[in-house]
This record gives C-alpha cells, structure tokens and sequence, in this order.
C-alpha cells in the first residue's frame, strides 16, 4: 500500500506509523478477549441447561445471563431463556464509548492504534449511517441500570437458604460470586459517560441548578468512576462470565457451592 506524506512529516497508510512501540498488543488482547467471550457467551446461551441451582439443601443460584429467568415454562425447549436477556447488556457494551474504541481498533483497524495509520480515506459516515444504532447507548444504560437492581436480588436470593422449619440466613462461595458481580457491574455502568453527562455533565453551573451541591458531589463520585472506565469494563466482562460458570459447575455436579456460614 503506497504510503503518503502529511503534516508533519508522518506517512499515512495502514500500519504505517513512526511508533517503535509494541502497540500492536493492546488490539491484538482486546480482540481475543471481546471475541472470546462473545463466542462463551454465544455458546452458553445456546447450551440452555445448567443455569439454576435451586434445590432442597442449597440457595438460590441463577446465573446472570439467564436473569431474570422470564417465560421458563411456557417457551419452547429449543428456545433458550437467555436469549430474552443477553441483547440489552450486548447492546449497552457493543454501543459504551470505551468499547466501541476498543473493538473499532480490534477488528476494523480504524484506526489500528494512537499515531498508527488506517485503511479507510476521507468521508468517514460510519455513526450517522452503518453504526447509527450507537446513538442509543444512553437507553441501554437505563436498561443496564435496570438489570443491576435485578442482580442484586438475585445476590440476596443466594443469601436465603431452606431449612425444615423455613429458611435461614447462610453465605456461601456462590452468594460472594453473585454479590462480586453485581459490585463490578455497578462500577461499570455507574462510571458510563452518558450516566455522567445524566448526572451533570450537562450543566454548565451547578450552583444555578436545584440541588446544585449533592449534583455537583454526584457528579465528582462518577468521574472518578469514569476516569478507570476502561478498568470496570473489563473486569465487569469477566465476572459476569465467571458468575455463569461457576453457576454452571455448581448446577452440573461438577463443584459443590461451599456454605461459610
């Protein structure tokens, strides 16, 4: 591919960069980590088994690609519930500021990296045409905010264990991993940058607003937050797919959720 001079003596071009770096390694993770839970997530809900554990000596455990568990005796055995869920946290990560750069990096090369030259030429009209659906990224979060009150009942569920007489209070490994991953969720969407802009980002004085004061504190918490976005996104990706498994092992015999308490 011909490369081209531009202002300031860089070429342009795919690849084409002045970087001695390995930066090529960030894509290169990115691509197989995103691709990599998409396809266990992709094979979990097509699995359809395995996603509850609800019996007479154990909590309640779901797993939260299945949660909440909607139509379960009136679908069709073929239809996986998951599949009622799984498009509104997919839809809110697929159109999150950080993972469109992230995957946009990863798999189309637009740009490949920082400094780094790209495939495409001028006339770039990919958000107001092909990718115009990212527009409705802010009516995911309210989805995704949504689905983490959902959670963490399920988190609560795992707290209640059956007895003879009723049910007790109990903790166990499982009640830790559901608990984890509505924690990591919630630090993930509540930093979101259209959760930010909600709070206060859109103000140009919080002192000329009601409730200017706890707005402006609000606002400071989730831009803190937001400063780590790319953190929480990932380590929130990997939970919610560690919760399923190990929701998975407990449900198919292969652990047993050890109860603390």
């Amino acid at each position: 591919m011909s490369k081209e001079l531009v202002p300031g003596g860089h070429t342009t071009g795919l690849g084409a960069t002045g970087r001695t770096d390995s930066w090529w390694v960030g894509p290169l993770l990115t691509a197989l980590g995103f691709g990599g839970f998409i396809l266990y997530s992709t094979f979990r809900a097509i699995y359809n088994a395995d996603y509850l554990v609800e019996t007479a000596e154990s909590a309640h455990l779901l797993s939260p690609f299945y949660s909440p568990l909607l139509f379960r005796d009136t679908l069709p055995s073929w239809f996986s519930p998951a599949f009622l869920i799984l498009w509104a946290p997919a839809g809110f990560r697929t159109t999150c500021y950080y993972y469109r750069k992230a995957y946009y990096r990863a798999y189309f090369l637009d740009p490949p990296g920082c400094g780094v030259g790209e495939a495409r030429g001028k006339g770039y009209k990919g958000e107001t045409r092909l990718f115009l659906f990212q527009n409705l990224h802010r009516y995911f979060m309210y989805l995704a905010i949504g689905f983490i009150f959902i959670l963490a009942y399920d988190a609560v569920l795992a707290c209640i264990w059956p007895t003879e007489g009723g049910h007790e209070f109990g903790v166990s490994v499982g009640t830790l991993v559901l608990a984890a991953n509505v924690v990591m969720l919630s630090l993930y969407t509540f930093g979101c940058h259209s959760f930010r802009h909600l709070i206060g980002g859109r103000l140009d004085c919080f002192a000329c607003t009601s409730f200017g004061k706890p707005r402006h504190k609000a606002w400071c918490g989730v831009s803190l937050l937001n400063k780590n976005h790319m953190f929480w996104a990932w380590t929130s990706l990997f939970m919610v797919g560690f919760a399923d498994f190990y929701v998975w092992m407990v449900s198919s015999g292969r652990l047993t959720d050890y109860r603390f308490f």
